[in-house]
């Protein structure tokens, strides 16, 4: 069944799923910041800044007004930076019904809250079902049809089984999910991983490195994840090992780019300035150390990076320190079974 579906922010992500829900026969609206924005769209056919090269069907809608972006829509998507979302939810309150369905597909987290990017619209807009879509899901590939598996959450099964029947296509797969926590938790930390795994790249470390990286990121990931309430088998499923599989390993990962880029040698405002997009595990890694200090959990790469980013501290030394930590079990104690 045909729904009437608003895409708020024209950014890869967001284009790359209004393309899904078009291929989908919904009616698709999108909502751009910037009137030039919008015109330069309209007028190449594409998003020559985000999504080079992927033409926007003619029939999708695009408007810089956020009444006429929302209202009436069964389902809004909000594909918005982190950083700019609870401003933006906010201007949107005004017009959501509470019928509509909210997908949330950023991730990140609000540093003056540490709320997860559910939290943040859940308290602007307390009587909507919230449903988070996450995993390992670079738009470039998305947009091109190239087979891709992703996972919703929310607190409502009814809502979940709404927005994986939305976007299921023959080659973008939709599980479902009740943890919310894990999920997001997943797909917003694996980014400052992500940043990590390419300075590393950056600085020519090799594949054993980037291993023991991803390995041991994961495990700090879930640590806080199960602190903080998650499911610990939801950081072996998509949200969780998939997404950072792919963040760290892809070249269309900004995380990793930008990680990259320091490593080779440039400022965290260099690296910023040539990507040219929102990098969020910049951002996020803020908030994870907060997080991890206010839980009470050890996340030593999440300390190397956040002294790396933040108080100039050689992206090379942060590795040497974590290298001569002291001697650990690689798991829990009362998880080992030694004979004697």
């Amino acid at each position: 069944m045909s729904k009437k579906v608003c895409v708020m922010g024209a950014g890869s992500w967001g284009l790359a799923l209004a393309l899904v829900l078009h291929d989908n026969k919904h009616e698709v609206t999108i909502w751009c910041y910037q009137e030039e924005e919008k015109n330069a769209i309209i007028q190449d056919g594409e998003n020559k800044r985000c999504l080079p090269g992927i033409k926007i069907p003619e029939d999708i809608k695009l408007t810089t007004s956020i009444e006429e972006a929302v209202e009436d829509k069964d389902v809004v998507v909000i594909a918005i930076p982190s950083a700019f979302m609870r401003e933006n939810v906010q201007n949107m309150a005004h017009f959501i019904k509470d019928d509509q369905i909210i997908v949330n597909v950023s991730k990140g987290l609000e540093y003056s809250t540490l709320y997860r990017l559910s939290e943040v619209i859940q308290s602007e807009l307390p009587n909507n079902h919230i449903v988070v879509l996450s995993g390992p899901s670079h738009a470039e590939e998305v947009s091109r049809k190239i087979p891709t598996t992703v996972t919703v959450a929310s607190k409502s099964r009814k809502a979940a089984h709404e927005v994986q029947s939305l976007f299921m296509a023959d080659y973008f797969r939709v599980y479902t999910n009740p943890d919310l926590i894990g999920v997001e938790l997943g797909g917003s930390l694996k980014n400052v991983i992500a940043f990590a795994a390419g300075a590393l790249e950056g600085m020519g470390y090799g594949d054993n490195t980037k291993a023991a990286l991803m390995t041991r990121g994961l495990t700090e990931i879930t640590r806080l994840g199960v602190a903080m309430g998650a499911n610990q088998h939801t950081f072996s499923g998509l949200s969780g090992i998939g997404d950072l599989i792919v963040t760290c390993t892809s070249p269309h990962s900004r995380n990793r780019y930008a990680g990259e880029l320091v490593g080779q040698g440039n400022t965290l405002e260099e690296a910023l300035d040539k990507v040219n997009m929102v990098v969020e595990g910049v951002h996020t890694a803020k908030g994870a150390y907060r997080l991890k200090e206010k839980y009470n959990v050890q996340m030593p790469i999440i300390d190397a990076v956040y002294k790396t980013l933040f108080e100039d501290y050689p992206a090379d030394k942060a590795l040497y320190s974590l290298m001569v930590r002291d001697k650990k079990d690689e798991h829990n104690q009362e998880d080992l079974m030694w004979e004697e």
